[in-house]
């Protein structure tokens, strides 16, 4: 192939340069449907919330601790900002002092609120 100025320009240069444009795109394209929601997480019940997690609501493929080395102690509270969605909702999983989890379902693009009580339904694997 030859460019306007008569140069030949070689193939493999053309290939390079059509899978970079197209990895740019793809990388748009995953951005492009990210939304960036808050949740305020209150915990009225007795245990200690150790973990906050995310997951597609359609899998259990969880992200990194939303708390890092904080606690969520009982009758505290705590604001994450920042949250990443996908789609139009994300599950939110919590485990507790006991090693017990917790999951609720939040709509993506606007903040909520998830009141974590004595009476929410634990899974503690047996």
């Amino acid at each position: 192939m030859k460019s306007s100025d008569g140069l030949r320009i070689p193939r493999i240069f053309i290939i390079v340069c059509v899978a970079v444009i197209a990895a740019g795109l793809v990388g748009l394209n995953t951005h492009a449907g990210s939304i960036a929601t808050t949740l305020r997480v209150v915990n009225n019940s007795s245990r200690e919330i150790r973990n906050v997690y995310t997951s597609p609501t359609d899998s259990d493929n969880w992200g990194t601790d939303l708390l890092g080395e904080a606690t969520i102690g009982a009758g505290q509270s705590q604001d994450l900002s920042s949250i990443t969605c996908d789609g139009q909702q994300i599950k939110i999983i919590a485990e507790d002092q006991d090693g017990c989890f917790i999951s609720t379902v939040i709509s993506c693009g606007q903040g909520s609120t998830w009141t974590i009580t004595n009476d929410t339904a634990r899974d503690c694997g047996y």
